[in-house]
């Protein structure tokens, strides 16, 4: 099939709001409930990483019966010993059960958000966006090697994803000042931050998750990962820079070719920055390098850096001498814009929520688990990557997959004669790329509300890519695999 026709064909894809389409994913599950046989590992509390998780026990596998009643077809009908499917009841409790499970990070998001909101009033942001475009307005492609450059390691080394969603519009900004659309601006931050962290070389919420319960050194094997970062970061930067070159030459050729690329709030190009925006800057870089530290080395989760984020706001607002209303407006502001992406995370939880009580999701990676020992092992190493990508659509979250899939993928390793640093690699691989495509994604469909980017214009764009990343990953697998890694 030529290149045009595949393009022809993401053309007519059509994709609902973000809500519709997860609302449609949730009751796609509900329905597997029925059909999926039902069944549970045992679990147990393991610290991994600076983490503490509930993982699964390999070999504890047990398949459950389940319980069918008219009853249970609208009204949950529990039964002990025995699973039961998803009642229609428990579809709608779903969505907001989803919710209350992801509340840590949907709160996260909205003090983020806020925070982000007082450093734009302070003037800081837009003071230091406006002096980066002055300073390369005539040089488009360096500004974007910068920009993902720096996106791509904290991804690699911090594992930064939701912190990053207050910050699409101002990557939209420099998007438009240098002349591209809004797929290039939202590329700008979120696809390289997918790619670092997908490349991970000491992300504490995946690779050194996986590395602890995988029974590896942590930072062990990371010369082989910085390698990987660099050739992937590599080809992710010449396809966005083709596609910023492309469309800089010819707007139609833009995949938003239609789009007006009109942004909330505007700045004016003459803005200067000031003694008072660079120590907010340093506020603000020691503060955030100080709750980094403490995530990796204090076990802080996103309730401790919340409270870290909020300290910045307190001492920005203090030295950009706002006052308390200006302050306030500010926060509640930034709270507003950041609704509906926090609320995508709650719609996306609620799918690992039905699977999870209806005792399904243990039996897919079972199952799925099971069928590699027939592969040799290159061919089950590419399966590992398979199966982690696809996986990541029921559980999009790195930590909590890695909990899940590990200690299944780990020992399977030793079976098939492939290093446990392998696994760990197919998992970071198939986790954290999928990101970039998969519609469960909170922080994939926040950022595209947030950029007001449809689904399928996306889709097109990161397809392609996808694709490229995909194939750079199965071949640093084989050559893992040939090297002993």
């Amino acid at each position: 099939m030529s290149t045009k026709m595949n393009f022809a064909i993401l053309k007519k894809i059509r994709v609902p709001h973000v809500f519709v389409l997860l609302a449609g994913v949730v009751t796609f599950c509900v329905i597997l409930t029925y059909v999926l046989p039902s069944g549970e590992y045992e679990r147990e509390e393991r610290t991994a990483g600076g983490l503490t998780r509930t993982i699964v026990i390999p070999g504890t596998y047990e398949v459950l019966d389940k319980h069918y009643s008219a009853k249970g077809l609208f009204l949950p009908d529990q039964a002990e010993g025995v699973a039961s499917p998803a009642s229609l009841l428990d579809l709608f409790a779903a969505i907001p059960r989803g919710m209350e499970s992801a509340a840590d990070i949907i709160f996260f998001i909205f003090i983020v958000g806020g925070v982000f909101a007082i450093l734009q009033r302070t003037g800081m942001i837009h003071a230091l966006l406006m002096g980066l475009v002055r300073r390369y307005s005539k040089s488009g492609p360096t500004l974007t090697i910068l920009l993902m450059i720096a996106v791509a390691i904290g991804g690699s080394t911090l594992g930064m994803g939701e912190e990053l969603i207050p910050l699409v519009p101002v990557f939209l900004l420099v998007s438009k000042k240098l002349g591209y659309d809004r797929i290039y601006g939202l590329a700008l931050v979120m696809v390289a931050a997918d790619v670092g962290f997908a490349a991970a070389t000491i992300n504490p919420f995946t690779v050194q998750i996986a590395q602890g319960i995988a029974e590896v050194p942590l930072g062990s094997g990371i010369g082989f990962r910085l390698i990987f970062l660099t050739t992937i970061l590599t080809a992710t930067l010449i396809y966005v820079l083709r596609y910023g070159a492309r469309i800089k030459k010819d707007p139609s050729k833009s995949i938003m070719s239609d789009d007006k690329f009109e942004l909330s709030s505007e700045v004016h190009d003459d803005i200067q920055i000031k003694r008072r925006h660079v120590y907010i800057l340093l506020i603000t870089i020691a503060v955030f390098a100080s709750i980094l530290y403490a995530v990796q080395t204090m076990g802080w989760w996103l309730a401790e850096m919340a409270a870290g984020f909020l300290l910045i706001a307190v001492l920005a607002a203090i030295v950009g001498k706002l006052t308390l209303k200006q302050t306030v407006d500010a926060f509640v502001k930034g709270t507003e814009e950041m609704v509906v992406a926090a609320l995508v995370v709650g719609f996306a939880k609620a799918i690992e929520v039905v699977l999870q009580d209806a005792q399904v999701l243990d039996s897919i990676i079972y199952y799925a688990a099971g069928m590699l020992e027939y592969f040799p092992p290159y061919i089950a190493a590419e399966g590992m990557l398979v199966f982690q990508s696809v996986l990541n659509f029921f559980i999009p979250s790195g930590s909590g997959q890695a909990a899940v899939t590990m200690p299944l993928m780990a020992p399977l390793s030793d079976v098939l004669g492939l290093s446990r640093q392998v696994a760990v690699f197919a998992f970071t691989c198939g986790d954290g790329f999928s990101n970039t495509l998969v519609p469960t994604s909170g922080v994939l469909m926040g950022m595209l509300a947030l950029a007001k980017i449809p689904y399928d214009k996306w889709f097109r764009f990161m397809g392609p890519l996808f694709l490229i990343l995909m194939g750079i990953s199965a071949t640093f697998l084989v050559i893992a695999v040939l090297i002993g890694y």
